[in-house]
């Protein structure tokens, strides 16, 4: 597979995490009188787009979707470091690419445009967590969901299950960090939103791109470690 074609993949494939979770998060979470999706269907949107993009693309391009994979795959040496910098290239262009298409959608309605789902800390975390709270978190729940990506893309693991594995495991991880950061996990996914909000979302943008790139780091070191001794 040409490199071209991965990264279009890739662009892809971001642009529908960023479409279907923050899309779900800022038009159906609290549509109508009680009808609304809530926390669980946007944690559970997020999942589904990843199930999705991996049975679509993950042939194509492994389906990334996220910086901070590419980053644990690449130390973990189950990706290619030249094509790293691509990769979160075209995984960031995806989203915001997304996060423009949703703020057009936003305003179809005659709504003025305040927000997309952004992720952050202290006055703009959903629940008022502090910086270094969100910082943990954040470092912790890309560190399971690499944990869990590796496990389940695994030769020992049953086959054909990787993408629902992967795709529950960040439902999960959504249904336990939305009030604390919005849920990142994810450089691309945030920095989308983020550009086109401005103001705090932009400025408090570095931890979501700090903390899930530790995060990976950690989990990509540990799985070479553990992976020589097997």
């Amino acid at each position: 597979m040409t490199l071209t074609k991965k990264l279009g993949a890739e662009f892809i494939g971001t642009f529908w995490l960023v479409l279907g979770g923050c899309g779900s998060a800022v038009l159906a979470a609290k549509f109508g009188d009680g009808l609304g999706i809530g926390l669980l269907g946007v944690s559970l949107a997020f999942g589904l787009t990843v199930v999705t993009m991996a049975f679509a693309i993950g042939h194509i391009s492994g389906c990334h979707l996220n910086p901070a994979v590419s980053v644990g795959l690449t130390l973990a040496k189950k990706f290619d470091v030249k094509d790293l910098v691509p990769y979160i290239i075209a995984q960031t262009l995806g989203a915001i690419a997304a996060a423009f298409l949703l703020k057009m959608i936003l305003t179809g309605n005659g709504s003025e445009f305040t927000r997309l789902a952004s992720n952050g800390f202290g006055e703009h975390s959903p629940g008022g967590y502090d910086m270094m709270t969100a910082l943990v978190v954040e470092v912790v729940m890309t560190f399971m969901f690499l944990v869990i990506i590796f496990g389940a893309t695994s030769d020992k693991a049953p086959k054909g299950f990787a993408p629902l594995a992967i795709g529950l495991g960040l439902t999960l991880i959504h249904l336990i960090s939305i009030p604390v950061t919005n849920t990142s996990v994810n450089p691309a996914r945030s920095t989308g939103p983020a550009l086109l909000e401005g103001g705090i979302a932009l400025d408090q943008l570095w931890l979501f791109w700090l903390a899930p790139i530790v995060g990976a780091v950690i989990a990509g070191i540990l799985y070479r470690v553990t992976s020589k001794q097997d």
